[in-house]
């Protein structure tokens, strides 16, 4: 069953490079009592992911903050690895949290799976955006392919 607006985020856990090594992020850890600007896309370093998706919320990462939300995370199956030098080369460095779904459990969870053989990706995640206040989905937007991202957009986020 996919996520909606008004649901709980399902419990789960990410991982993140950090300087102390690889952590585990808790979705508890992450969105308890905060308003965080949540996006999913396919994969680090494809096409639209990088020259837009990841791009607009980086960009607007200041914006988004003066709107009221404490964090911007990415969330992609992928390895830590890869998604901390995909965000340091499209500077997400203390902008955007960058976070994997390395098993695509996350991703499962929500029921936000997408295979895109053409292009051999499989078990990768939908192109979307939520927005979350202390653990419940107060807006969703799932592009309806993953080739577009004006929908799940940080300027369509801060649209309302």
């Amino acid at each position: 069953m996919t996520i909606k607006q008004g649901d709980r985020v399902p419990s789960g856990s990410f991982k993140q490079l950090t300087d102390a090594g690889v952590v585990d992020v808790t979705t508890d850890s992450l969105l308890k009592g905060k308003k965080v600007a949540l996006f999913g896309l396919p994969g680090a370093y494809t096409p639209v992911c990088s020259a837009s998706h990841l791009p607009g919320y980086v960009d607007n990462a200041a914006k988004l903050r003066a709107a009221g939300f404490d964090t911007i995370a990415c969330i992609s199956v992928n390895d830590p690895f890869v998604m901390t030098a995909w965000g340091k080369a499209h500077g997400a460095d203390d902008k955007v949290l960058m976070l994997a779904d390395a098993d695509g459990s996350f991703t499962r969870a929500i029921g936000l799976v997408l295979d895109l053989p053409a292009f051999g990706l499989a078990g990768r995640s939908e192109r979307y955006s939520m927005v979350v206040e202390d653990g419940v989905v107060t807006k969703l937007e799932v592009e309806k392919s993953a080739l577009d991202h004006a929908g799940s957009s940080a300027v369509c986020m801060l649209g309302g």
